[in-house]
């Protein structure tokens, strides 16, 4: 039997391709995102069973709206991927309100607040993958905020698997490395910004033109084996990097 699958971030990237292959393998996929017009575009390419609902994780109010709105079709969900994040190099002298908030709230507090909503829904057997970033452990430039909150988020997820272990829903971290998507766009960074970023790195011993880079469709196959693990068997932490065919 086919799980029921709730992505965040799923209208471009990995979040897409995740989404693509869930549905080829017979899951029913809900697709979650802050622009509804991807992610709709996402759940037409992918037919009945599968919907969008649009749901800024930033935002408490839309992520409850977002699962109330999932109630209606599901009362039960298997499996939750806290996807959504926000990427954007910048000095922290430098940074805009928005730009902390913007990092904080999507990478830190919205998979906080989606496993908030998605727990009661969820029985024994159940799964909770949180994405986080090789940039963790790595020296990169100008990604304090990014950094940071994906290490918060690492620590949240040892912390909730230990609170859910009596439940019998599992959570496991993801730690991915770079990857790109076939025909996506370019990040729309500050130009100025994205040079000094990319320098920093250099600098700081990480050349990012010479680093691999995984095509996000080949990742795909990490997650599937994680949702397919034994019901005795779990993984608290994956990490997965990209290397040179």
């Amino acid at each position: 039997m086919g799980k029921t699958i709730v992505i965040t971030g799923a209208g471009v990237g990995l979040g897409r391709a995740l989404a693509r292959r869930f549905a080829s393998e017979g899951d029913t996929l809900v697709l979650l995102g802050r622009t509804f017009s991807k992610v709709q575009a996402v759940a037409e390419e992918l037919g009945e069973p599968h919907f969008a609902v649009e749901c800024d994780v930033a935002s408490p109010d839309s992520v409850r709206a977002a699962f109330a709105a999932i109630a209606q079709r599901h009362s039960t969900i298997d499996v939750l991927i806290n996807n959504a994040a926000v990427y954007e190099p910048f000095k922290v002298a430098d940074a805009t309100d928005e730009q902390i908030a913007s990092s904080v709230n999507t990478n830190l507090a919205g998979p906080i607040y989606c496993c908030r909503s998605a727990i009661p829904m969820m029985g024994k057997g159940a799964q909770i993958i949180n994405v986080t970033s090789e940039s963790v452990g790595l020296p990169f430039a100008m990604l304090s905020l990014y950094q940071s909150t994906k290490t918060g988020l690492e620590r949240f997820g040892e912390a909730l698997r230990a609170e859910l272990e009596e439940s019998g829903i599992r959570v496991t971290t993801v730690r991915a490395g770079q990857m790109y998507e076939i025909g996506k766009e370019p990040p729309a960074w500050d130009q100025a910004a994205a040079m000094e970023f990319y320098k920093g790195c250099v600098a700081n011993g990480l050349d990012l033109r010479a680093r691999p880079v995984s095509n996000c469709e080949n990742v795909t196959g990490v997650f599937r084996a994680i949702l397919d693990l034994p019901a005795d068997v779990q993984l608290p932490h994956v990490s997965v990097a990209a290397c040179k065919p």
